[in-house]
C-alpha cells in the first residue's frame, strides 16, 4: 500500500529523513488548489540531491515524494503550532511561507485532513518508526537527521537573511550536547555561517522522536537554499524558482555536511 515512500536501509546508527523534498499532489487534491505552481513553491528543492551521499556513508534514507500542501509530515498532528505566537503552516496548509492563499475555494475540512493523515502521514511516521527499531538492534545509539531547506529570505517568517546552516534540538531537549557540538563544529570549520536553536529549532520529527535517554538523538539541520542553488530576487514567479540544482555551486556545501553526516555516525558509535 505504500510503495510510494523512498526508503534506502543502511545500517549506520543514521536515519536521514527528507520531510518536505516532494512535489507530488494527488489530481483530486490539485484541482482544488489556486496554483499549482504555488502549491510546490515552499518545497525543500533538491535537498534529497544534495545529501545523495549519505547512503555512501551507510545512512538510512526516509523520502516522501508528496508535496507538504498535501500533507506536512513534520507538524505536529494534533495541530498544535510548533512556533506559537511566529507565523508558520499547519498539518494541513491554507498558505504558502509568503501568506498566498493555497485553496481557490474551501480548505481541507476535519474529514479530508483525517484521509490525508491515514493516506500519507501515518505511514511516514511508520517507516521512521520502523527504521529506528531496526536500528537499535544493531546500535545503541543512533542519530536521526531530519534535512530541511528554505529561501534565504522569507520576510514573514524571519528578519534579514537566514544563516546557511541553522541547527534545531529544541532548546538542547533533542538530542545530547556531545551530538550538538560535533555537527557545530563541523559546520564552523566552514566559510559558512552558522547558528543554533535560531528561528528553526526543529519541527515535529525532531522534537517527537528525539529521545537521547533512550538513545535516539534527532536533529534538524535547515539550510539556506543559496548554498547550492542560484535565488532569484524578488519577486519569485513561475518563470524564476525553482533554480535547477547545480552540483558545482554545491560543491562546497556539500564537503561540509558529509563532515557533518560523519560527525553523526561518530557520535552514536562513540556511546557505549
Amino acid at each position: 500500500m505504500n510503495d510510494w515512500l523512498e526508503i534506502h536501509r543502511g545500517t549506520a546508527p543514521l536515519i536521514v529523513s527528507f520531510p518536505h523534498t516532494g512535489t507530488d499532489i494527488p489530481t483530486a487534491i490539485e484541482a482544488g488548489l489556486a496554483d499549482p505552481w504555488l502549491a510546490r513553491k515552499d518545497a525543500d528543492w533538491w535537498i534529497h540531491k544534495l545529501y545523495a551521499f549519505a547512503a555512501d556513508l551507510g545512512a538510512t534514507l526516509i523520502r516522501t515524494p508528496y508535496s507538504r500542501t498535501v500533507i506536512d509530515v513534520n507538524r505536529d498532528p494534533s495541530g498544535v503550532s510548533l512556533y506559537p505566537g511566529q507565523a508558520t503552516t499547519g498539518l494541513c496548509p491554507v498558505e504558502t511561507f509568503d501568506g498566498e492563499a493555497l485553496y481557490a475555494g474551501a480548505a481541507p475540512n476535519a474529514e479530508e485532513i483525517a484521509r490525508r493523515r491515514s493516506l500519507y502521514f501515518d505511514p511516514y511516521h511508520a517507516a521512521i518508526g520502523e527504521e529506528i527499531a531496526r536500528l537499535r538492534h544493531l546500535h545503541p545509539t543512533i542519530v536521526l537527521y531530519d534535512a530541511h531547506s528554505i529561501r534565504s529570505h522569507v520576510p514573514r517568517l524571519f528578519d534579514g537573511e537566514l544563516p546557511q546552516f541553522n541547527i534545531g534540538t529544541n532548546g538542547g531537549t533533542t538530542c545530547a550536547d556531545a551530538l550538538t557540538s560535533a555537527i557545530e563544529a563541523a559546520c564552523d570549520a566552514s566559510a559558512f555561517s552558522r547558528v543554533t536553536n535560531g528561528r528553526f529549532r526543529g519541527g515535529w520529527i525532531t522534537r517527537h522522536y528525539g529521545q537521547p535517554e533512550r538513545g535516539v538523538h534527532a536533529i534538524q539541520m535547515e539550510l539556506a537554499c543559496r548554498g547550492y542553488i542560484d535565488e532569484p530576487a524578488s519577486p519569485f514567479t513561475p518563470a524564476n524558482w525553482p533554480t535547477p540544482f547545480d552540483a558545482t555551486r554545491a560543491e562546497p556545501l556539500v564537503r561540509t555536511l558529509q563532515a557533518v553526516l560523519a560527525a553523526a555516525i561518530a557520535f552514536a558509535k562513540e556511546q557505549k
